[in-house]
Formats: C-alpha cells, structure tokens, sequence
C-alpha cells in the first residue's frame, strides 16, 4: 500500500477512534443517553469494518478517497494533504459526537461504491419490465446483471463482501 493512503487511513481512523464527549445533560436519563453510546459504538464498528475493506484494496487510491470526501456527506469531512500528511476539518450539521463516525463511514462507502461499480462486468443482456395500472402501460429496458439493475447488483455485491448491516445502512 502506497504511503499516502496508508496516513490518509491512518488518519481517518484516529478521526473515528476519538471519544464522542457526548453529555448527558443533553438526554435526561441513562435509557437515552445508552441508546445514542449504542449507536454512536455502532458507527465505529462500521467504519473499522469499512477502513480494513478500502485499506486492502490497491486499486482504492489516495486521490478516491479525497474525491468521496468532496462529495458523500455533503462534503462536511473536509480532508486537506500535506506532503504524505493529512489532516481532517468536521463541520457539524447539528451535533458532532453523533455525526462525525458518520461522516468517515460515508466517505469510505462512497469510495468502495465507486470500486465496485469501476470493476463490475459487462450486462449480460436487457429485462423488461411494465408497470401501470389499466391503460396505461410504460415498459423500458435495462441493462441486466443476472437479472439485476445495476444499482441492485451493486449493493449485492457489498452485502456479500462488508455484511448485511454495513451493506443496509451504508449502499442504500
């Protein structure tokens, strides 16, 4: 693995790994406040899972990363190079300690979403498909993927290699 990405990795997972600093003012009761350190635990799972799947993945570069960051989550994990180091800018949308494991997780899948779609095969033919009531009928073509949209085949193809909860919560 090239050296960039390597601290470009590096960096996003030191981003991920911080303590969230929830404060339970802000939830009343334990039940709440549990419930959020859940979800919150939840996303860095999520975002360990899906920093191991790009850091394998040679074809995934530096400059992939970069460009998912510019555009998955409204753009808000703003990553700046500096020679071979990196540093991450969070702009909060409205509460940070429950958004920013987010915003890597985003970044990650977007990237992934690109390598797949880079590397899936040729369509193997067209479906039709109707739909309508009564008469009016629209039909249109697809390309197929074993019977797939290619959306679908996408997202089967990350259900397969990341799981089913990554897969539901991240390539939707």
């Amino acid at each position: 693995m090239e050296t960039s990405k390597q601290n470009l990795l590096t960096a996003l997972r030191t981003f991920a790994r911080q303590r969230p600093g929830l404060e339970f003012g802000n939830y009343g009761d334990w039940k709440a406040y549990r419930a959020e350190m859940r979800s919150i635990t939840r996303d860095l799972q999520h975002a360990q899972e899906l920093l191991s799947a790009v850091a394998w993945r040679d074809s995934i570069t530096t400059e992939s990363i970069m460009l998912a960051a510019k555009h998955s989550f409204s753009g808000r994990l703003e990553i700046t190079r500096d020679g071979d180091s990196f540093k991450l800018d969070y702009c909060t949308g409205q509460y940070f300690p429950t958004e920013y494991r987010r915003a890597v997780c985003s970044v990650l899948s977007s990237a992934l979403w690109d390598y797949f779609r880079d590397n899936m095969p040729a369509p193997d033919g067209t479906i039709k498909k109707s739909s309508g009531v009564g008469t009016f009928r629209t039909e249109y073509e697809t390309d197929s993927y074993g019977g797939l949209s290619a959306g679908d085949y996408l997202r089967r193809t990350a259900r397969r290699e990341l799981g089913r909860s990554i897969a539901s919560r991240w390539f939707n």
